[in-house]
């Protein structure tokens, strides 16, 4: 077991931020995790997995745990439904299409999300109508304080929009070394309704979609809006869409009648924050070696070599001028170091 110092985290974040890790190391195995953690000469240490869902404004003077475990098996089926284990390390884009490959239903709709499995329940994740609590049944978890394994089931979760028990009370407590989710075998429930699917699935001349279909329909749709980290630096969407009151929001229709809102109750509704940054004029403004994507105004990017903090700046200023055009609060999406 060796521990490098002073490498940079650059691979591996999907920002492409250059920060630098005083001390690094790899895991490939859950007993390798429960030594390094339990390492008395460091005592901050910091959990990276696919660096999907974080922005670096510093170097990080931590020990940095990459979470490597992989592994994928079913732990039982019936008839008509399959419980699939996956390990923390494995890609989560990969993960989805080998269910796909299987016939297994239920993650057809979060392809090509970035990041891995392990940090997938942190976020609970969604896209296109679903969200990662629909198929999830529990996760396995370390306490980095004593060494012991804790089983979350979804109530134990606590998930929310984008949220969870890991990002409140857990955080920072808990590291998430397997997922296991539910899928099906036969008989699919498809999730077609939501967003652009139904009118990429006509373009492919698809009238009855399999689940294969409409994860093809959904990486099209993703890659025609969102830059490719690999060749832009970026985490997804970096902002959350903000749910206010159906009075605040028809005062907001009031003053925009054009503004797209989605009832999620009797006394809330989801505005779209992609519509607020574009009305606001940031949607594809450059600052130097950062700024907004042109396609996609939720997608803050760096083009080459933007500092962290820079592309904190301009989330910050974002987040002060829907304040003062809509009088709304939008939060960050990604963790901020």
């Amino acid at each position: 077991m060796q521990i490098l110092k002073n490498i940079s985290l650059k691979p591996y974040n999907t920002f492409g931020i250059d920060a630098t890790a005083k001390h690094f190391i790899s895991v490939s195995s859950l007993a390798a995790l429960q030594k390094v953690l339990a390492l008395p000469d460091y005592l901050e240490k910091f959990i990276l997995g696919g660096g999907s869902n974080m922005l670096l404004t510093k170097n990080l003077e931590a020990l940095v745990i990459h979470l490597n475990i992989k592994g994928i098996s079913v732990v039982s089926e019936t008839e008509n439904t399959v419980n699939i284990k996956a390990h923390a390390g494995e890609n989560w884009h990969e993960f989805v299409l080998w269910c796909l490959e299987h016939d297994f239903g239920g993650l057809e709709n979060l392809s090509l999300i970035p990041g891995n499995v392990g940090t997938a329940p942190i976020q609970n994740i969604g896209a296109y109508g679903i969200e990662l609590k629909d198929s999830f049944v529990s996760c396995e978890a370390l306490e980095i304080s004593t060494g012991t394994i804790k089983t979350f089931d979804k109530t134990a979760c606590q998930f929310d929009y984008r949220n969870s028990i890991f990002k409140q009370e857990a955080k920072g407590h808990y590291v998430i070394f397997s997922v296991t989710f539910q899928l099906t075998k036969n008989n699919h429930e498809l999730h077609t309704n939501y967003g652009a699917i139904s009118n990429q699935l006509e373009e492919m001349s698809i009238k009855n979609p399999t689940i294969q279909d409409i994860s093809k329909a959904v990486i099209a749709i993703r890659q025609s809006k969102l830059p490719d980290p690999k060749e832009i630096g970026n985490s997804g969407s970096f902002f959350k869409n903000p749910v206010i009151s159906s009075e605040a929001y028809s005062i907001l229709k009031s003053q925009f009648p054009d503004v797209p809102g989605y009832v999620i109750s009797e006394t809330e509704v989801k505005v779209p924050t992609g519509w607020l940054i574009e009305k606001a004029g940031f949607k594809g403004k450059r600052f130097g070696d950062y700024g907004v994507h042109k396609k996609q105004a939720l997608v803050l990017v760096n083009y080459g070599n933007a500092k962290g903090s820079d592309i904190l700046k301009l989330s910050e200023l974002i987040q002060h001028t829907i304040q003062r055009l809509f009088n709304i609060q939008i939060e960050a999406e990604v963790n901020i170091l």
